[in-house]
């Protein structure tokens, strides 16, 4: 198979917000509370830092952060995004926040909403409006009437890909009090997308390995995300949701198809509600999980099926595959159909964020 010639749409892609954008956006009054940046720790957890300086920080003077800042700024533009895509070999990309993705540990709701709706419109602003560019829109989620509101601004917007939601939900995601949300959002005919370390606080562990173990641990909030989904019946009541868990690999969907069927099948005398199916149908046909190198997921096709999967190169976080995404795919997709390399590259993220033939037929 000739992996370069494949139409490949990344999944999973970034921007890197500026330090000051919700300083400079949020009313005086929120100012001191508005997120700033992501400081990690040796002892491997993440930290959003709120706070109301809007230069300088971590020993930086306040030219070189205001040359940071700059940087950052140039590179968000279609211009560069069109670039990365030549030159990693892309038709287009699905854009999620990062400093964004914190938000939701902002424990006032008035700043958080107010937050959401910054990024959102700063980000159309940007990066609104090119047929090979989505982004992910933020779902406020401190209340569901004005979750709901924001769902029904955005998803009209044919640059938004899908309503972003953290991870782990406050209540959890099976609890009735998010039914209006799940009916509102399939009603859109758009994803509801979850990016990994949302919601949730990720120290797990302290000390030594404690970074990487992290990771494992964060990762392991998508199966249970997707045991409620599935098990709590959230997606037997809604066939038209669809749910993409992105950055949190794929290897794992196989594993989690078998482990709930069977706990189910052995819980089914008591356990409630009563599906029409196993856990395993409601997973493999409406759920989606996006991965950059993952050979487990690959290998487990022939149990999630082809829909499972959506491929990203996590474009521009360092831990990402930009700009070797063809060489990698040569190497994973060895052995791959070519009906099931296309669906993983591109045919599951045209169909769910609604990209246009045109986009896939064409190299940017």
């Amino acid at each position: 198979m000739d992996v370069a010639a494949l139409p490949k749409i990344s999944s999973d892609a970034h921007v890197d917000e500026p330090h000051d954008l919700w300083y400079e956006r949020l009313p005086e009054s929120l100012r001191d509370r508005a997120p700033r940046r992501i400081l990690g720790n040796a002892e491997g957890g993440w930290t959003l830092v709120v706070n109301g300086d809007t230069v300088g920080w971590g020993g930086l003077t306040e030219d070189e952060a205001r040359k940071m800042e700059e940087n950052r700024l140039a590179a968000i533009t279609p211009e560069v995004r069109l670039e990365m895509m030549r030159t990693d070999n892309l038709r287009g990309e699905v854009i999620y926040p990062t400093i964004g993705l914190y938000v939701w540990s902002v424990q006032s709701a008035e700043v958080g909403e107010a937050s959401v709706r910054i990024y959102n419109d700063w980000v159309l602003e940007r990066l609104g409006g090119n047929p090979r560019i989505k982004l992910a829109g933020m779902i406020p989620t401190w209340n569901v009437e004005n979750a709901i509101a924001e769902v029904r601004r955005l998803a009209p917007h044919p640059s938004i890909a899908g309503l972003l939601l953290p991870l782990v939900g406050t209540p959890d995601w099976n609890m009735p009090q998010w039914e209006p949300l799940w009916a509102a959002i399939a009603e859109t005919g758009k994803p509801a997308l979850m990016h990994q370390g949302t919601g949730h606080d990720m120290m797990f562990y302290r000390g030594w390995g404690s970074p990487t173990a992290n990771v494992l641990a964060t990762q392991s909030m998508a199966p249970r995300a997707a045991a409620l989904l599935s098990c709590g019946g959230v997606f037997e009541r809604y066939p038209d949701l669809h749910v993409v868990m992105v950055e949190v690999n794929t290897g794992w969907v196989a594993w989690a198809m078998s482990t709930l069927d069977e706990y189910y099948e052995a819980h089914r005398g008591w356990s409630k509600p009563k599906l029409a199916e196993m856990p395993s149908a409601y997973l493999r046909r409406q759920l989606h999980t996006t991965f950059q190198d993952d050979p487990v997921g690959i290998h487990n096709l022939s149990i999630t099926g082809r829909n499972v999967p959506l491929w990203g190169n996590d474009y521009p976080h360092p831990e990402g595959i930009f700009p070797n995404s063809d060489k990698i795919l040569k190497v994973l997709l060895n052995g791959v159909s070519y009906e099931d390399a296309v669906a993983v590259t591109s045919g599951n993220a045209m169909r769910l964020f609604k990209f246009s033939q045109d986009v896939l037929d064409s190299a940017p």
